[in-house]
């Protein structure tokens, strides 16, 4: 489950920051001063970076065995602007909880 999740950790750090700058610079440059260079490029590489969160998330979520609606609202979280960042951390949080504790060693 590691690599996994950390496979997913990035894919959604890297697909969230696309968006972000997708949505807060290539649209503005698009419809106020008429550049669609950034939402052209960036727009592409959002699409197929989309493509593999939702491969990272699916192959994550079918190794914790999470129920179909969270694996669904999880691979959403793409596709809203900062969204996949608090999903990142919801899963994070939800890993963390599902992990048994283990006690420390006591130095003696």
């Amino acid at each position: 489950m590691g690599g996994a999740f950390t496979r997913y950790r990035a894919i959604a750090w890297i697909v969230g920051v696309a968006l972000v700058v997708l949505v807060l610079i290539g649209m503005p440059l698009k419809y106020v001063f008429h550049d669609d260079t950034v939402v052209a490029v960036v727009g592409t590489a959002h699409g197929w970076l989309y493509m593999l969160y939702l491969a990272a998330t699916f192959d994550l979520s079918r190794r914790v065995d999470w129920p179909l609606k969270r694996m669904l609202l999880v691979m959403l979280a793409g596709t809203v602007p900062f969204v996949s960042f608090y999903a990142e951390r919801r899963v994070t949080h939800w890993l963390a909880a599902e992990q048994p504790r283990t006690p420390e060693p006591v130095a003696g």
